[in-house]
């Protein structure tokens, strides 16, 4: 590790792919540090459960030397998933087989972050450490949050998402807008408060295709449900819609709009569903992105290459990432963190562009007029 020897490594954000770097950088005796803007570990952590693939994101685990806990804490018969059209007519059923072709085990994101934590040396994370700017003097790094508090770090790695606030520092390359927007809503109680959704999950996914639109659903261990409303639409939707994102009656009156024609059983996500629900425009990076590698500025995750979610590839990409960048930190083939960083990245770069493309292909097959039948051939390729 003569790269970072006596370096200090700031890791800004801590989500999987900040967390299981830190992790395995901690491991062989790295000086690291997490800025995570959360206000402090016991913050509710959203969004859909994740589904770690053998080759990314359980290979990063694995590394890391936390299987044990992965396996006392994933969701056996989670990935189990229904395919459905926009009736609730089950068209595909994973249910009662005794598992897919792929080992892609689920587990709860408030789960995995814990593991994580708990993984490493106390007061690793900084917590409340909203970042506000960077500057750079004699090499080193110096840090300003929106607290007011100041760090200094040697290597700072952004691992701060879709809207990184460092990436600006490494390339001023943007995202280009995917063709489709969703809306993200959840439903606590989900057995009681939609009782219908509730038993057509059984506990796993349901994927819901029709008149090129999506709605995925996802069942937690907290026995709540997290769902997903896309639709194609202009990059200028969310600002044209018109919608009150904090208003239940505003979002479902668009939903029976844009859904017309749909089952009123889905009525039971938008009528129950917390009052705030979360428009995402879908973005990607260019996939021929490039750029010169710092000498104490990299990046990982979404950040780096940020997608479309429907290939299930962000958390996993980025723990991947997280396992690469630390083994080329850590290697004695390196002379300096410049080489290090240089290799990562033009290997990470690689392999996100196919991904990308992968995943902008089956966003569009989704979204189009043969999206159910699209989707079904995937699972079942031996009928086609």
């Amino acid at each position: 590790m003569k790269a970072i020897k006596n370096k200090n490594i700031a890791i800004m954000g801590g989500g999987p792919g900040g967390l299981t770097l830190a992790r395995i950088l901690q491991m062989n005796g790295a000086n690291v540090k997490v800025y995570e803007r959360d206000l402090n570990r016991e913050v509710r952590v959203q969004g859909a459960t994740l589904d770690l693939h053998e080759e990314s994101g359980l290979k990063a685990l694995e590394v890391a030397g936390l299987m044990d806990s992965f396996n006392a804490n994933y969701r056996p018969g989670a990935d189990k998933l229904r395919v459905v059209d926009k009736h609730g007519n089950i068209v595909l059923d994973e249910h009662g087989a005794d598992g897919g072709s792929y080992n892609r085990p689920e587990i709860d994101r408030g789960p995995l972050r814990k593991i994580l934590l708990d993984s490493l040396q106390p007061d690793t994370v900084v917590w409340d450490s909203q970042f506000a700017t960077l500057h750079e003097q004699e090499g080193r790094i110096n840090l300003e949050f929106k607290n007011g508090s100041t760090a200094w770090a040697d290597l700072v790695i952004a691992a701060d998402g879709a809207n990184s606030k460092i990436r600006p520092y490494i390339t001023p390359i943007k995202p280009f807008y995917a063709g489709v927007s969703v809306i993200e809503g959840a439903v606590y109680n989900s057995e009681k408060a939609s009782s219908r959704i509730h038993e057509l999950l059984n506990g796993g996914k349901i994927f819901a295709m029709g008149d090129e639109k999506t709605l995925i659903v996802s069942s937690k261990g907290d026995g709540s449900l997290v769902f997903y409303a896309g639709i194609k639409s202009a990059e200028t939707w969310l600002q044209d819609s018109g919608i009150d994102f904090k208003d239940r009656a505003s979002v479902f009156t668009w939903f029976k709009q844009e859904f017309a024609g749909w089952d009123n059983i889905w009525d039971e996500l938008f009528e129950n569903a917390e009052p705030v629900f979360i428009p995402r425009p879908q973005y990607c990076m260019p996939l021929d992105q490039t750029w010169e590698a710092f000498p104490n500025l990299t990046m990982l995750g979404d950040a780096a290459h940020l997608m479309p979610p429907y290939a299930g590839e962000g958390v996993n990409m980025a723990m991947l990432d997280a396992l690469e960048l630390a083994q080329h930190l850590l290697s004695d083939k390196f002379e300096n963190t410049r080489d290090a960083i240089a290799d990562y990245e033009k290997e990470m770069r690689a392999r996100a562009s196919e991904t990308a493309a992968m995943t902008l292909e089956q966003t569009d097959s989704l979204h189009s007029a043969d999206g159910l039948k699209n989707l079904v051939a995937m699972f079942n390729p031996e009928d086609n």
